[in-house]
């Protein structure tokens, strides 16, 4: 079965990327193609990176990143869920990113942004992160409005194309991951 991890990329105090990655989750798990995850950055409490080598070489010194490698080792692909920060993602998204190498090679990627502009230019570097990384991004990507789709700007409340953009996002994240399988064998 494929596997992917949906991963919450903020772990700012009153963040609403979480309610946004358990939004992708329910949709999600109503689904039959693969087995979805969530995983909260948060909950490996990764300082700034502080590997005494690069990732590429997968010599990790510290538990953090040998438990961070194992979890998103275990992943065929992910779908990122960031806000949009700056006209980019969370400095803990990038950070998360930055410690591993391998681990990501050859899986495929999916965004879900969220922000004044949707979340789009936070998306837009992480396609290029994800690239660097050897991910294949797909096409699709959803995109969340805090003035369309949060209520008060602080309740998630998306539409239901909103949901229908979340099944094509997941659609096309499973099928690139099931073909990218075979790279990693």
């Amino acid at each position: 079965m494929i596997r992917i991890g949906i991963i919450i990329g903020s772990t700012r105090p009153g963040r609403k990327a979480e309610d946004v990655a358990r939004w992708v989750y329910d949709i999600a798990a109503k689904r039959d193609d693969a087995e979805f995850e969530l995983v909260d950055i948060a909950a490996y409490n990764l300082p700034l990176y502080d590997e005494p080598v690069p990732p590429v070489m997968g010599n990790y010194k510290h538990e953090h990143t040998r438990v961070w490698s194992e979890k998103i080792d275990s992943f065929d692909g992910f779908v990122f869920v960031t806000p949009e920060y700056n006209h980019s993602t969370s400095a803990a998204l990038k950070n998360a990113l930055d410690y591993l190498y391998r681990e990501w090679n050859d899986k495929a990627a999916g965004f879900v942004g969220y922000g004044s502009a949707g979340g789009t230019r936070a998306v837009e570097h992480l396609r290029q992160i994800a690239s660097e990384l050897k991910m294949a991004a797909v096409q699709a990507q959803v995109s969340l409005s805090l003035f369309h789709d949060f209520e008060n700007y602080s309740a998630l409340k998306p539409g239901p194309k909103q949901e229908a953009s979340v099944n094509n996002l997941l659609g096309q994240v499973v099928a690139w991951s099931g073909a990218l399988k075979s790279l990693r064998s």
